[in-house]
């Protein structure tokens, strides 16, 4: 049982995380402070997810990103681009419609 919820659990985290990332970037973040902007909110994600999914997501043109070398150290930063900012309106919009018909679906369930 404990295989099958970690598989399930992983497949229904895989989507959220697209929405809390890019929820994250409406202001240029790097990947540390992204990552610690979320384990904030609750919401962890391992560098090793995080930054395959800042390159897709830059792929699909959502966001865009630009090196900062006026640190000592060199920092990419990632930002919503205007396709972003409406896809992120989008989803959000979608995700809500989702949360609310499952939440009365399981509501349902257990008869509330």
């Amino acid at each position: 049982m404990e295989e099958i919820l970690h598989s399930l659990t992983t497949e229904l985290r895989r989507g959220t995380l697209t929405l809390a990332v890019l929820s994250q970037l409406k202001t240029p973040q790097y990947g540390y402070s992204l990552v610690q902007l979320l384990e904030e909110s609750g919401i962890s994600i391992e560098q090793s997810t995080l930054y395959p999914l800042l390159r897709r997501l830059e792929k699909q043109e959502l966001v865009t990103s630009s090196w900062d070398t006026t640190e000592t150290r060199p920092r990419r930063y990632y930002v919503l681009s205007e396709l972003g900012s409406e896809v992120l309106a989008q989803l959000k919009l979608e995700w809500e419609k989702m949360s609310e018909e499952l939440y009365n679906l399981l509501r349902g369930e257990d008869g509330s």
